[in-house]
């Protein structure tokens, strides 16, 4: 009953993330940038064509209005409270996944685990009865993206 009740709270939070302000007049979210999921389990390109910037990803996992992977994860950020224990630890993540599976994660979780509660933070459509002004929007750029994938990168 409490694993049930903790996965029904991580749902709601999950859930009020995907529909809040975070795509909210977001000028930068523009097309989507093609991607190809390779062996159906990674993208092993960026989505940039650049490298991302560790510094900013580390910020993006904290900031609970954009990558917000604390709500679910824990990760070596101790000035940080109330990390998540629904996900998996985040640290070492790097030994564990390669750039393209790590990549494939934060892109579309879904791909791999269709009944993860994990958001799609790439994703622009396929939604159900979600808000006019979130349609066709994702909840992180493909530069934010790199940038996440680049500090998941320094988890060893």
């Amino acid at each position: 009953m409490k694993s049930k009740a903790l996965m029904l709270l991580a749902f709601g939070a999950v859930a009020m993330f995907v529909a809040g302000p975070a795509w909210a007049g977001d000028k930068k979210m523009m097309k989507p940038v093609n991607y190809k999921v390779v062996d159906g389990y990674k993208i092993p390109q960026s989505l940039t064509g650049k490298p991302g910037d560790a510094e900013r990803g580390r910020k993006l996992a904290i900031n609970r209005k954009k990558g917000n992977c604390l709500a679910c994860h824990i990760l070596p950020i101790p000035e940080q409270p109330f990390h998540g224990k629904i996900g998996p630890n985040l640290n070492q993540v790097a030994e564990r996944y390669s750039e393209g599976e790590i990549r494939l994660r934060v892109v579309d979780p879904k791909v791999l685990n269709p009944d993860t509660i994990m958001p799609s933070f790439y994703k622009y459509d396929g939604f159900h009865r979600i808000l006019k002004k979130f349609e066709g929007k994702s909840i992180l750029s493909a530069q934010e993206v790199e940038d996440i994938v680049a500090y998941m990168l320094t988890l060893k």
